[in-house]
């Protein structure tokens, strides 16, 4: 069966507020930038089912934009603590958790982890994955316990600087 893993790095959060590091919102540009992404996901036919998100608030409102301009309902929308600022064993034991009736799923959180992350899976890799930057991957696979380089089929990346 196949399956697809939407990682989505939030959009641009701001640095000048006084608050704690889970707290930072999204600038105008992160707003923005999240519209134009879904968007264009949507165009291509790429649009999850469900939506794993870290409890930040830069992640969790970029998960949110993007969840609406898909019209996904908020019952598929999931918070999951080991999504803010994971390693690669963090995001790996999140998506081993995620139900096998979902074929298709974004999740949210943030660099470095996502990045590395990322590069597992691709042939041309990034030096960092942008904010707002998604990449599609397209598994074959029987249930997301079994993820894994060898399953890939294909991927697909976006971001605000760069097109489908």
């Amino acid at each position: 069966m196949q399956r697809k893993l939407f990682i989505v790095r939030h959009g641009k959060s701001s640095w000048e507020s006084i608050v704690n590091d889970i707290d930072r919102p999204l600038t105008e540009r992160g707003v923005k930038n999240s519209y134009e992404i879904a968007n264009r996901l949507k165009n291509k036919g790429l649009i999850p089912e469900s939506i794993f998100s870290s409890p930040a608030a830069r992640a969790l409102h970029t998960a949110i934009i993007m969840s609406q301009v898909w019209e996904l309902d908020e019952q598929n929308i999931f918070i999951r603590n080991q999504l803010y600022l994971p390693d690669i064993e963090d995001i790996t034991e999140m998506i081993f958790e995620i139900p096998d009736r979902f074929s298709s799923v974004a999740i949210y959180g943030h660099n470095p982890g996502f990045t590395y992350f990322s590069n597992i899976f691709m042939k041309d890799k990034l030096e960092k994955l942008p904010t707002a930057g998604t990449l599609v991957i397209t598994f074959e696979l029987d249930s997301w316990n079994n993820i894994s380089n060898g399953k890939v089929i294909d991927t697909c990346f976006d971001s605000p600087k760069r097109t489908l």
